[in-house]
């Protein structure tokens, strides 16, 4: 079985500085990642400050984001679910 290093040594330069700028980049990607979070977060609170329900944002946000089928499914499936526990 290779060492490490032995792997290390058979990884040519080009390999090396690839890997690299490949770490670069997702490093890079995740630091714009924790600052877009950081401004949403911010954008919540002022949603917040105004009175509105941030749950129900949240929510509306989600139901945006799914197909217009899929939410009709979706949809119809709560009713019917909630119809059965109704006595």
């Amino acid at each position: 079985m290779m060492s490490e290093s032995d792997r290390a040594d058979q990884m040519g330069d080009a390999t090396r500085e690839k890997l690299r700028q490949f770490i670069a980049r997702i490093e890079r990607l995740d630091a714009e990642k924790a600052e877009l979070t950081t401004d949403i977060r911010e954008v919540y609170s002022e949603v917040k400050s105004f009175g509105f329900d941030t749950k129900v944002l949240r929510k509306i946000i989600s139901l945006r984001k799914q197909d217009v089928n899929e939410r009709a499914e979706q949809e119809a499936l709560l009713d019917l679910y909630m119809d059965a526990l109704e006595d």
